[in-house]
This record gives C-alpha cells, sequence and structure tokens, in this order.
C-alpha cells in the first residue's frame, strides 16, 4: 500500500504544478457564498414499463452551470447534463435506442443490470459519432440500483468528467410488500455524488491526455457536486426518506455522514438489498459503488450530509478548502410538511440468495499494479504510462479468463501501490474477506464492486454469456487506471 506519508512527501511538488486532477482550480468555487440555496435537481423518471418498453437516449454535448451564472459545456443523456433515471421491471425484455449525437465515439455500459456481453455496453460496443445501438435487455435480476455511462477505451474518464452518468431502478414489487418509501422524487431519492474543478469562467478542468500524476492517483476534483450542481438543498418529508446514493467520481472515496451525528440505516448495496438494514453514523462508498439508505427526518430539524476526506489519498483525498481532515457539507435537507409516508424502519428485507464457497470451481489471482507497468500509449502529451493487471496492461484483441456459466469461483483481489475500487462486468459477487477479516454487515449482500486496500476474497457467480467478440470487462473503476489499462477481459460459456 502507498502510505499517507509517501503521497505527503512528494505532494508538494505535484500541487505545485496543479497535476492532480484538476487542482489547478482548487479555491474557485470555494470563494463562492456558501448558502445552500440551489434546488436538488430531480432526474427524469423514464418508467420502461409505461412506455411499451422502449426506451429512446440521445448522447450529445451541451451547455450546463454547474456554478450559477456560469453555464459552460456538457454533455448528457437526452439533456444538457446527466441523464434521466430508468425504471426497469424484472422480467420485461426493453429495446433500448441510443443515439449518438457527439463528436466523437462511445458505448454506454449498464453497469449492475446482468446481460449478456453482446449487450453490456463495453468497449467493444462502439457507438461511432452520428449512429444509433438498439439493445435488447432482458431484465432477469432482483431489485437494485444501477447505472448506465460510457465504456470507451481510452476516453471512459474524460466522458464520464462530463457529465455521461444516469441511474437504473430494477423494480421486482419488493417495495410495497417491505413497507420501503417508494415515491420517486418526494421519499425515493437519487444522489449522484462527484467531484469536479472549474476554471474561473465555470468551465471544467479536465484534459484529453492527463499527465501522468493524473494518472497514477485519479482525477481528484476540489469542488463536490450533487445531482449536476454545486451545494444543492433538498425538501424532504418529515418521515423516512430513501436516498440512492451514487458515486460517480472519477476516483475520489466520499465519507458520508449527517451534520448532527444522527443514525441512518442501510438496506442495499450494489446488487440488491441486505437480509436486514444496518444502522451506521458513517459511510465510506467508493467509485462506482451504489448504496441505498433510510434516513428519518421525523425530527423536523434540517440537516446537513457531509463527506470527510478520502483519507486512503493523503493530501489528494482533501475535500475542505484548506486541505484540512474537515468534513464538508455537500447537500442540505430541509423537512417540510408534506404527509408522513413510512414511519418506520422495517426489521427484515431479503435474504441474499446463498452463497457457498466450498461450491467454487477454480481460484484465480488478480494483482492490480498502480505503479508503471508494461505497455504505453501515445497520446499528445507523448508517451503515458500503462497500469496492468497481473503484469500485463489491457490488450481488447486478448482473452485474460475463461469461465462457464452456471459456476462460481474464488477471487482474490490483491492491490498493490494504493486502494482500487475493483469492479466485475456481467456477474455478482460476495465478499468473503476483506484484508483478512470478514466484511462489514452493510457489505455482506452481493455486489459488483469492492473497495480493496490489501487483498479481498470474493465468490462470483457467472450466469451470463459473453464470447471473444463481446467478452465481460474486469477493472479498476478509478476511471484513469481503467483507461490506462488497469483492465481485464473473460469470456463465459
Amino acid at each position: 500500500m502507498l502510505t499517507r506519508r509517501q503521497f505527503t512527501n512528494g505532494s508538494a511538488a505535484i500541487v505545485s504544478g496543479g497535476l492532480v486532477g484538476g487542482v489547478i482550480g482548487a479555491h474557485v468555487a470555494q470563494s463562492e457564498s456558501v448558502r445552500f440555496n440551489t434546488r436538488l435537481p430531480i432526474p427524469l423518471l423514464i418508467d420502461a414499463a409505461k412506455q411499451g418498453n422502449a426506451v429512446k437516449l440521445k448522447v450529445a454535448s451541451g451547455r450546463h452551470s454547474y456554478l450559477k451564472g456560469k453555464p459552460t459545456r456538457s454533455y448528457g443523456y437526452s439533456g444538457p447534463v446527466l441523464g434521466p433515471v430508468i425504471r426497469l421491471r424484472r422480467g420485461d425484455e426493453v429495446e433500448m435506442t441510443i443515439e449518438n449525437a457527439l463528436d466523437v465515439d462511445t458505448t454506454v455500459h449498464w453497469h449492475g443490470l446482468l446481460v449478456p456481453g453482446n449487450v453490456d455496453g463495453g468497449p467493444h460496443q462502439i457507438i461511432k459519432s452520428g449512429s444509433m445501438w438498439r439493445p435488447r435487455l432482458r431484465i432477469e435480476q432482483p431489485a437494485s440500483t444501477a447505472w448506465f455511462h460510457p465504456h470507451l477505451h481510452h476516453d471512459t474518464a474524460r466522458q464520464i468528467y462530463m457529465g455521461l452518468t444516469g441511474l437504473i431502478i430494477v423494480d421486482d414489487g419488493s417495495d410495497i410488500s417491505l413497507g420501503l418509501p417508494h415515491t420517486y422524487g418526494l421519499d425515493d431519492l437519487s444522489i449522484i455524488i462527484q467531484d469536479r474543478s472549474f476554471d474561473t469562467d465555470g468551465s471544467l478542468l479536465y484534459d484529453r491526455d492527463p499527465d501522468p500524476q493524473t494518472i497514477q492517483y485519479g482525477s481528484r476534483g476540489s469542488t463536490i457536486i450533487v445531482n449536476g450542481v454545486v451545494r444543492p438543498v433538498a425538501q424532504v418529508p418529515c418521515s423516512l426518506v430513501r436516498l440512492r446514493i451514487l458515486n460517480a467520481a472519477n476516483a475520489q472515496n466520499f465519507d458520508l455522514r449527517f451534520s448532527d451525528g444522527r443514525e441512518f440505516r442501510v438496506i442495499a448495496s450494489d446488487a440488491g438489498f441486505l437480509s436486514a438494514p444496518v444502522a451506521v453514523k458513517q459511510l465510506r462508498i467508493s467509485p462506482a459503488e451504489r448504496f441505498e439508505i433510510l434516513v428519518d427526518f421525523a425530527d423536523r430539524k434540517p440537516v446537513m450530509l457531509e463527506t470527510g476526506p478520502d483519507t486512503l489519498m493523503g493530501i489528494f483525498g482533501a475535500v475542505s478548502p484548506d486541505g484540512s481532515a474537515a468534513f464538508v457539507s455537500i447537500l442540505r435537507f430541509e423537512p417540510t410538511a408534506a404527509a408522513a409516508t413510512v414511519r418506520d424502519f422495517p426489521t427484515h428485507l431479503v435474504e441474499p440468495a446463498a452463497a457457498d464457497s466450498a461450491k467454487a470451481v477454480r481460484r484465480r489471482q488478480f494483482v492490480l499494479d498502480s505503479g508503471i507497468c508494461g505497455g504505453q500509449r501515445p497520446t499528445e502529451m507523448g508517451m503515458l504510462p500503462g497500469m496492468c493487471i497481473n503484469g500485463k496492461t489491457h490488450d481488447l484483441a486478448r482473452i485474460d479468463a475463461e469461465t462457464q456459466l452456471g459456476t462460481l469461483e474464488a477471487w482474490e483481489i490483491v492491490s498493490v501501490g494504493m486502494a482500487h475500487p475493483f469492479h466485475v462486468h456481467g456477474a455478482s459477487f460476495r465478499i468473503l474477506s476483506l484484508a483478512g477479516a470478514p466484511p462489514p454487515a452493510h457489505l455482506a449482500g452481493w455486489k459488483d464492486v469492492v473497495l480493496v486496500e490489501d487483498k479481498a476474497a470474493l465468490l462470483v457467480a457467472f450466469n451470463h454469456p459473453a464470447t471473444r467478440e463481446h467478452p465481460f470487462m474486469y477493472h479498476c473503476h478509478i476511471l484513469e487506471h481503467e483507461d490506462a489499462g488497469m483492465m481485464g477481459q473473460y469470456v463465459c460459456a
């Protein structure tokens, strides 16, 4: 592991050069008023079943004001930035029509949807500029919160930074039977947290070809945004409210808590519900992870959602203007006089499908190395270093593993150099251990992303096919690491 001391020793030169994720814009947004006076944007909800299970998305550039009164160029799905929330129902088949109106190629990856490799939207399913893609998605999984984003090799990080992110709600009818808040936009809110750096005119700071330091540590912005804006306020009923939280940052881990120290309950992670709510006062969420939480606003007191520094990254994880270890407020909640909808926390949820590690048919080890390893790619800045898994940088023409449908495998993930959020396409897994210890209760369900600080033991279930023409990926979800080659491919038949 790269320690905080090691980060600090090298930080002065890096920060003075403004190299890590746009540090040069570190205090631009912080000089504005700290008031929370922008209404939290609620993404448009597209309920696929109510429109014949046919959904259309247009990927295009637009203009968006991250900072008030300072519009800048952005990317979005059927809008200037981010995208709609798409509700899909278990058992349905949905036709997606994706039009690429950008001046660059893109892909759309259905992160968290368990679908075959040929419709997964990985780097092999390129949507050329000016063309369309029409995959059909069969929804065969329990209720969960997934998301969609680009996965174009060498350009994923920039395209997401420009705004291409949207949420997916997989609905299997359990919300009502479990008595959970489920009124979209009222007591069921989508919360997309990101960090960005801005120039003085409000424009995003991100280079098409990041420098080696940004590749090494990932892009880390100076300002936290929620649903595409800075310091929003959400009005909520004085009852239980369900927050579907996605960390859509390029590299930053967020350490979430409420300003008054109130307890809240985690009810679901990436791939579905936990067996019972887990009470916590603080929650770390790494890039690409999703958690659903229940928060009680019955006391009618306004409260802030805060995030602390990314302690795994030393100075690069600071979120306060002075670079201290202070927490900063990112979203204000204001309870209203609206009638309470759900008052009581559930005692039980959904028991995750059993996972027996004794049934693993194979064991594999994957070493994620953020040091400079084999492979480079040419850019306008010259040859940039590659990153690797098991000593190899990613190659779209190489298959790294072959698995069998309907089997379980035991995977050991080892992080070298720093902590890495590890993601597997086309499969879900259970965490057997983290650094040799059992996972905490809120990480005990089925997942598709795990933050690996040292070692993680996973039990991976393979139930969807992928061919050599359209393989599944596994990779670090620090987006600059992914673009630089910390990614492998597997087939499943």
